[in-house]
Order: structure tokens, then C-alpha cells, then sequence
């Protein structure tokens, strides 16, 4: 099999001759379920799991890449060609990820996918429809330095078709916006250029809005399995559990992910100023410096408001992303504070045992 077409270039192909070993072979996680990965090589797929050497350095948090190997990921592994088999001894660096908070009241990094070229985020028509969740993908595909291109699924159950892809353009700025009606086959032809070069694409939004089913059309077959729409939500239920990268027939990669009802950003600074870059520029007209687009003379934002020429409730996510921004920053900050002490309090420890251990003994 030829590893090109699963994404591998020169990028991946420099670190693995730097940290390979005799014997080793590159490969990518395709599938990850608990312990277990499914693993594309140029001996076809093998099944794979972490090394005990990798185990230990990622529990303890000296792994050069932090984590276990995520979909998309690039890996050195051993192979057991004759038992499609293999052991993964270092996951290579990534040229990118996307990655959220995990859910729960932890702050923890979760990383959903690695290496993707597109993330299409997608966003059904039907009464899901909501520009503000549009806002929060765009603002943490961009963060994360990946080229995001939304996708209007179910475009055969709304009657303001236009409508809508004009609001969302004017959220979306240069960031391109197709509507798309898979189950029928509408507007799909729009897609084939993200899919160029072995791109790999990501596909992210909430349950529902038809991310299985534009896969299972791409893909030509049925990869995942999506209940019909209730009568009563007018939702689909989506039943993707785990992350998947598929190699499409025609070239390309794409990654189905879980449903994501709310996304709980973990990054977002540069991410929120390229999402809302016209109310950036309208901040910077304000009177006040430290203007905080409220009730402040002076304020351009709420002149741009007032006059019509910005939604008041994209003001409100603005801000409400700004915030929440600062406060996951703070919150890393303090859980690295306590790191570090618990880990020079460790240090310490060594030290004491060492020098009661060995009287008269040097701390190399």
C-alpha cells in the first residue's frame, strides 16, 4: 500500500528517519477503541497497541508528544506482518490538532483528531440550526491553525434556504459555505476539491446533523450506521461513538467524530479574533481602550448596533467567547502551578532519600 495516499509527506517522513529504528515502518492510526488501534501501513491495515516504554512515558508526561496516539496520528510501529499485528514505540510530532475541553469539571486537554488538512463544520437546516454553535467551531478550527469549511446539511428541510446561507455567511467572513442535501445526493460534487493531494478532512458538529450520512455517501457505502429522523426533534440520532479515518475511493481521508452537542473550547485567543475579526476591527474605533461594549460612550460596537450593521446577539457570543478564553487560561495556569510544585516536591523528595540512602554520596 502506498503510504502517500494516506497523507504521509515529507513533513512526517523527516521525523520518522530521525527517530526510527532498524526495523521500524511508519504507520497512521485509523481507529482507536479503548487499548486497541487500527493502523494503515504499506502492509495494509494491522492492529495495533502501545508499547510499555510509550505507556510509562505518557503517564508520566515525558512523551515528546503528549497523550496516546489519537486518528490521524502518524506512528513508528513494529510490525508482525504474519498476524496483522503491531507495536506502537513513539507516536511522531503533529503537524496540527484539533482538540477541546474535556467534558467534566477536570481541566484536561482532549485531543479529537491529528494532522487534518480541512474540518468541515457542519451544520444542519432543519430547526437545529444555530448560528452561535457555528461560531464557537469556527473560532477553535482556527485556533488550531486548520482551514475550516462549513457544510449546510439537509437542505431539503428548510424553506429559507438562501436566507440562511446568507446569516451564516455573515458570520463566516472568507470562510467558504456549501449546502448540501446528502441523502439526495445535492451538492455533493461542491466537496471533491477539499479531497485533493490525499487531503485529510475532519468532519466535527453536533448529534444530528448528518455527518454520518455525508461519510456514508462519500465513501460509497455504508460505514455507519444513522436512525431516521424523529418526527417529534426532526433530528437524527447519531449512534458514532468513537473516531474513524476512512480512505475515500476516489483519494483523500476523511474522519467521522462523535457528536458534539457543546463544545468546551480549550484554546482561543487568536481563534476568537479571526472569527469576529469585523467586531475586532469596529473595537478598535471605540473611544475607550479598555471598552467593554456595554453601556460605554464612544463604544463603535454598539453604534454598529444601533445603526444596523451588527446582530446584537453575535456581540453577545463575542463576548461570551472572550470569556470563556479567559477563564480556561486561567484555569491551565493554575493546574500548571500545581504541577510544577508537585513535581519539585518529588524532586525534593528524590533528593532527601538519596542523600539519607547514601551519607557522604554525590546527587548526580
Amino acid at each position: 500500500m502506498n503510504l502517500k495516499q494516506f497523507g504521509y509527506n515529507s513533513f512526517f517522513e523527516a521525523y520518522f528517519n530521525e527517530y526510527a529504528s532498524e526495523g521500524q515502518i511508519p504507520g497512521r492510526i485509523a481507529i482507536h477503541n479503548l487499548s486497541n488501534y487500527t493502523i494503515y501501513t504499506e502492509l495494509g491495515e494491522l492492529t495495533g497497541e502501545v508499547s510499555g516504554k510509550l505507556r510509562f512515558e505518557v503517564e508520566n508526561d515525558t512523551a515528546e508528544v503528549k497523550g496516546f496516539p489519537v486518528v490521524g496520528d502518524w506512528v513508528i510501529i513494529r510490525s508482525n506482518a504474519s498476524e496483522k499485528k503491531a507495536i506502537i514505540d513513539k507516536t511522531l510530532p503533529r503537524k496540527n490538532k484539533f482538540s477541546r475541553k474535556e467534558a467534566g469539571a477536570v481541566t484536561r486537554e482532549q485531543v479529537v483528531a491529528a494532522n487534518i488538512d480541512i474540518v468541515f463544520i457542519v451544520s444542519a437546516l432543519n430547526q437545529d440550526f444555530n448560528l452561535r454553535r457555528i461560531e464557537r467551531y469556527l473560532m477553535t478550527a482556527m485556533d488550531n491553525e486548520i482551514q475550516p469549511v462549513i457544510i449546510l446539511s439537509k437542505s431539503d428541510l428548510t424553506n429559507e434556504l438562501n436566507e440562511k446561507i446568507e446569516q451564516v455567511k455573515d458570520v463566516a467572513g472568507a470562510v467558504p459555505v456549501h449546502a448540501i442535501c446528502a441523502k439526495n445526493k445535492i451538492g455533493l460534487e461542491q466537496l471533491d476539491q477539499y479531497f485533493a493531494n490525499n487531503n485529510t478532512v475532519a468532519v466535527l458538529g453536533s448529534s444530528g446533523v448528518g455527518k454520518s450520512t455525508l461519510i456514508n455517501v462519500l465513501a460509497g457505502e455504508e460505514k455507519f450506521f444513522v436512525q431516521e429522523i424523529s418526527d417529534f426533534s426532526n433530528k437524527g440520532k447519531h449512534t458514532t461513538t468513537h473516531r474513524e479515518m476512512i480512505l475515500l475511493p476516489n483519494g483523500g481521508l476523511i474522519i467521522d467524530t462523535p457528536g458534539m452537542r457543546e463544545l468546551q473550547i480549550w484554546e482561543g485567543g487568536e481563534g476568537v479574533a479571526e472569527t469576529f475579526d469585523d467586531l475586532e476591527e469596529l473595537a478598535l474605533q471605540c473611544k475607550f481602550s479598555d471598552c467593554l461594549h456595554k453601556n460605554e460612550p464612544g463604544c463603535a460596537i454598539q453604534l454598529a448596533i444601533k445603526n444596523g450593521e451588527v446582530d446584537e446577539s453575535r456581540l453577545k457570543s463575542y463576548l461570551k467567547l472572550k470569556k470563556e478564553v479567559k477563564y480556561i487560561e486561567s484555569k491551565q495556569n493554575v493546574k500548571t502551578a500545581i504541577d510544577n510544585k508537585k513535581k519539585w516536591k518529588q524532586i525534593h523528595k528524590s533528593m532527601k532519600d538519596f542523600k539519607k540512602n547514601n551519607k557522604g554520596g554525590k546527587w548526580d
